[in-house]
């Protein structure tokens, strides 16, 4: 049986899976340089093709048990950012990435999309476990991952490299609750 992507409804926003007519808008807000200085993997400048590249992969993707990615929507229909759980290593865990474009930051969106999806994630995807890591410095995505329940892991040095420069990044982590007991 083929497992469809669900859409998540919030009490404003919709997250859905994007198709390539969102391209114009997600090349528009992944573009925005502030973007770029908070993520990883989000390129700069972002190019034409890139965003029917990246949503190409998406249902490959989620069929293959890799991950979900949904696009981010105010209720009206609007798109405002991205937000995924990608397959992390042998054990039945997840990465949660998001980003949100920068004329919608500091309004609580990226929180209530992050809840929606560690919900999903649990609850449809069954993953024991989900993670996230943010950038240090950047206390905003921090503060999205502690207000989803997530705790602070740790400190990982020089984790990433970016621009040629190794990047440290704090780590976060939740685990199912339904599996961790009273």
């Amino acid at each position: 049986m083929l497992l469809l992507q669900e859409t998540i409804y919030t009490d404003r926003l919709v997250l859905r899976p994007f198709t390539l007519t969102d391209a114009p808008q997600v090349k528009a807000l992944a573009g925005e340089r502030e973007i770029y200085e908070t993520t990883l993997f989000v390129p700069y400048p972002y190019e034409d093709g890139m965003a029917e590249s990246w949503i190409s992969t998406h249902q490959a993707g989620f069929y293959e048990g890799r991950g979900v990615v949904f696009a981010i929507c105010l209720a009206s229909g609007v798109l405002i950012g991205a937000i995924s759980l990608n397959k992390a290593g042998l054990f039945n865990a997840a990465e949660l990435g998001y980003w949100i474009g920068v004329a919608h930051w500091n309004r609580g969106y990226c929180t209530e999309a992050a809840k929606a999806v560690l919900q999903y994630g649990f609850n449809i995807l069954r993953y024991h476990k989900i993670s996230a890591r943010h950038f240090v410095g950047n206390l905003s995505s921090g503060r999205v991952m502690e207000k989803i329940g997530m705790r602070r892991e740790g400190l990982l040095q020089d984790d990433v490299m970016k621009d040629g420069r190794y990047i440290t990044v704090e780590l976060y982590g939740i685990v199912n609750p339904r599996e961790t007991g009273p």
